[in-house]
């Protein structure tokens, strides 16, 4: 809602601008707050229950893509700043939390990759197609993009991290590519078992 809203709002003439603006800033502090309503939840059941290799499924990459995706909502409200003076005087506010969220999203990948070594290289949990996984495809699209927004957003002194958003492309696209292989596979190896049972 964030993004949309900041996005129509460089559509639309005032007031709704100015309204859209508005909307666009709730709906990212909103956001926010909710994270970390949740994210204390999901950390409380990481340190006090039992966790199965089976239940950390490909969505918990979802953690990371909703920081991805409050660094892009923050990085359009930067840029509508000139559209809505209310903007202005929360400048340094909406530059620190949107670096702040992209550093958290960023914190969560080493995480979940650790994890993700842990689930199949020290549980032996097996690795197949499940349509569970086009869930961590679209986190990783969305820091690429996420992160090339907020370069441009900031401006000058940023132009370091010009390769992060590049390499996220990349394995965003690898990800998207094994996941439709995946699928691809899946798919043939269906048909094959159901020719085989009507053969019979």
């Amino acid at each position: 809602m964030a993004v949309l809203s900041a996005l129509l709002a460089t559509h639309t003439a005032q007031p709704y601008k100015l309204e859209l603006n508005f909307l666009a800033l709730s709906a990212w502090l909103w956001g926010g707050m909710l994270y970390i309503w949740m994210m204390s939840l999901i950390f409380y059941r990481y340190t006090f229950f039992a966790l199965a290799p089976g239940d950390l499924s490909p969505p918990y990459w979802i953690n990371m893509g909703a920081m991805a995706i409050s660094t892009l909502a923050g990085s359009l409200l930067i840029v509508n700043v000139a559209d809505a003076p209310f903007l202005q005087s929360l400048l340094p506010f909406i530059k620190g939390f949107t670096v702040f969220y992209w550093a958290t999203g960023t914190w969560w990948i080493p995480m979940l990759l650790i994890l993700g070594v842990w689930r199949h290289v020290w549980c032996r949990f097996p690795l197949r197609y499940d349509p569970l996984y086009w869930g961590a495809v679209f986190p990783l699209g969305m820091y690429a993009a996420g992160t090339h927004q907020m370069i441009r957003a900031m401006g000058s002194g940023f132009e370091f991290m010009a390769a992060v958003p590049e390499v996220s492309l990349v394995v965003a696209l690898l990800a998207w590519s094994a996941a439709f292989a995946g699928l691809l596979l899946s798919l043939l190896r269906r048909w094959r078992d159901r020719a085989h049972r009507h053969s019979h």
